[in-house]
């Protein structure tokens, strides 16, 4: 379904502007089946009974599909997709002091990691393979929250309540460090109901696939702060 809303979009708005790029277009896809592979299919029918296969669908649903959705830009395409009058009406929400808030870097940080800490430290971990409704919720939680932290790192469509690329820069650091520790406590001290082995693997595969992904926000946010902070060629007057 949201591979076909975006394609019908591209449709609608590609008469009246410049052709949308097919770049985008292919991360979109692709993000799209990365995020239902985690969901759906072999990988979360593994990941029931296997933490390192649930591992695989975490950095699946929650760190690289997002990536790629938002490099696909879609908050762009949807407003020139629209009627003049329902942009503004986005716009306006957009600029909202809730969008503000959870948008806020820090913000999407703690709920990120924040919500990661909670899921393998308490019992929730266990009790989500028990409960639908909860194993649903905390999926959706894990895909929002990982969007919203890559769209408060690296402004690809319009952001009305941006931050300096320093703040954005020590947030990101901050985040990268609780990641980073949780793995190594996961693999120190397994979530309830999971081996050793499996929490041993599971944490390595959190480490260095985190690294991987986060590898690919580092080099495009420091690209942008570069481009930022490049001298405009000067030309002077004689």
């Amino acid at each position: 379904m949201g591979i076909l809303v975006y394609l019908v979009c591209i449709a609608i708005s590609n008469p009246y502007y410049k052709k949308w790029p097919i770049s985008r277009m292919i991360l979109w896809i692709l993000g799209v089946l990365l995020a239902l592979s985690a969901v759906v299919g072999p990988i979360a029918a593994r990941a029931h009974h296997d933490f390192v296969f649930h591992m695989i669908g975490h950095l699946l649903l929650g760190m690289l599909a997002p990536l790629l959705l938002v490099l696909s830009a879609p908050m762009t395409l949807l407003l020139r997709t629209l009627s003049t009058s329902h942009a503004r009406r986005l716009t306006t929400i957009l600029r909202s002091k809730p969008v503000q808030f959870v948008t806020n870097p820090l913000t999407a940080s703690v709920l990120n990691i924040g919500g990661l800490w909670l899921l393998y430290t308490t019992n929730l971990y266990k009790m989500m393979h028990h409960y639908l409704t909860l194993h649903v919720l905390i999926h959706i939680h894990v895909f929002l929250v990982g969007y919203l932290f890559t769209v408060s790192m690296i402004y690809i469509d319009p952001m009305p309540h941006r931050k300096s690329y320093f703040y954005r820069a020590i947030v990101f650091v901050l985040a990268l460090t609780g990641h980073g520790i949780l793995s190594k406590y996961i693999y120190a001290f397994p979530p309830t109901g999971v081996a050793q082995t499996q929490a041993e693997q599971g944490g390595i595969l959190m480490y260095y696939g985190g690294d991987a992904v986060d590898l690919i926000l580092i080099i495009i946010f420091c690209s942008q702060w570069y481009r930022a902070c490049r001298p405009k060629n000067v030309v002077l007057s004689s």
